[in-house]
């Protein structure tokens, strides 16, 4: 039986005979073997609908625009525990879109000319092969808080290169991550450096490794997508200022809406497969909703006045640099595609705005600062 990892027990066991049993101990081998079925279970199970979510509003929006425009930059979710942000992130997997892949490669090259391509890809090319393609749905990969720098961004087999003069390079998390979304749970307790590595590939689009004056670089583009908890340590704000979008969420305080998430959740721990049929006319729409808005968004260029907008409530706001109004206008006219609507104006703007520049504003140690909805308002009233 083939895993998710795409290796047998039998497989494991062969790899561990043929690199040297001193590497593999027993108990090495029980752990990769033990990990290789908690992985298909886990891709047997069902996760909560996406459309079952209850309130939220602000993060399921974010969410959604960074599907319709990956260019935003991605999006932090902030918020106290047990405020679903790990079950909505999860449950994107349901409505992400199929992307275009060059077939049997492990990077998941982008075949389209003027796209990134790893080395094997680029070779073929050049020497005049067409790459066949194929159709295959987007992933929620999933970052280990445990994982080494190795585990993220691959390795290169110095001993191999040494031996025949050519580069292996075992791929890690941002080769799978290509193409697909990066969740990184608990993002603050991530430490620094490798948040600056994800942050750069982000980006950039290519992840490059380099060791012993060896290097191998392959493209890497993703969604990223944190969450945190406040209370367990915040991260740099020259850190929080890479992520696109930002939302802070808190626990639901309408005694109505609380019941109908807890009813909701008993209803699918209780019988997950029906509770998800019972919404996949929903999930088709958002779905559908998401298609359609990349559709729109293929063919809109931004207005002058749009960009003006954008702009003036950076300005506004004091904001540093100018990341803030190149996000806000894509923010924006991806909300207005996720309605339908191939014009975008100072509603799009009032509706991205805060997710924009909540963290990016200036504040001192310990100071909790609001986003003023009012002022906002009063700086978009001439237009």
């Amino acid at each position: 039986m083939t895993s998710p990892t795409g290796c047998t027990n039998a497989d494991i066991r062969a790899y561990a005979d043929h690199q040297n049993t001193v590497y593999f101990s027993e108990w090495y081998l029980t752990r990769l073997i033990n990990t290789k079925s908690m992985l298909l279970r886990m891709s047997k199970q069902l996760v909560f609908p996406f459309a079952a979510i209850a309130g939220q509003r602000e993060m399921k929006t974010a969410l959604l625009l960074n599907i319709v425009d990956p260019g935003i930059g991605g999006v932090l979710i902030k918020g106290e525990k047990g405020t679903a942000k790990s079950t909505a992130v999860r449950s994107l997997a349901q409505i992400l879109p199929e992307a275009e892949r060059i077939k049997g490669c492990v990077f998941h090259c982008d075949p389209k000319p003027g796209k990134g391509k790893c080395p094997d890809c680029a070779e073929a090319i050049s020497s005049g092969t067409i790459p066949e393609s194929m159709r295959s749905p987007m992933r929620v990969v999933e970052l280990p808080l445990s994982a080494t720098e190795d585990r993220i961004a691959g390795t290169l087999d110095i001993e191999h290169v040494l031996k025949t003069g050519k580069k292996k390079f075992e791929p890690g998390v941002l080769a799978q991550a290509n193409g697909n979304l990066l969740y990184i749970d608990e993002v603050n307790l991530l430490e620094d450096h490798m948040v600056d590595l994800l942050l750069d590939t982000a980006a950039m689009g290519v992840n490059y490794v380099e060791r012993e004056g060896i290097s191998f670089e392959h493209p890497s583009r993703f969604i990223l997508v944190g969450s945190m908890n406040p209370e367990e340590g915040e991260i740099r704000p020259q850190l929080l200022d890479r992520f696109g979008l930002c939302v802070e969420i808190k626990g639901e305080k309408d005694l109505q809406t609380r019941t109908e998430i807890v009813e909701r959740r008993l209803a699918f721990d209780a019988d997950p497969q029906k509770f998800t049929d019972n919404y996949a006319k929903e999930t088709n729409e958002i779905k559908e909703s998401v298609l359609k808005a990349r559709e729109i968004l293929s063919v809109t260029k931004p207005s002058r006045e749009l960009v003006t907008m954008a702009s003036r409530v950076s300005w506004y706001f004091n904001m540093e640099g100018h990341r803030a109004d190149i996000t806000m206008v894509r923010a924006a006219m991806a909300n207005a595609a996720l309605q339908g609507s191939d014009k975008t104006d100072k509603t799009d703007i009032a509706a991205v705005a805060p997710m924009v520049m909540t963290h990016r504003i200036k504040r001192k140690p310990f100071e909790e600062t609001t986003f003023d909805i009012e002022e906002l308002r009063t700086c978009l009233q001439d237009f």
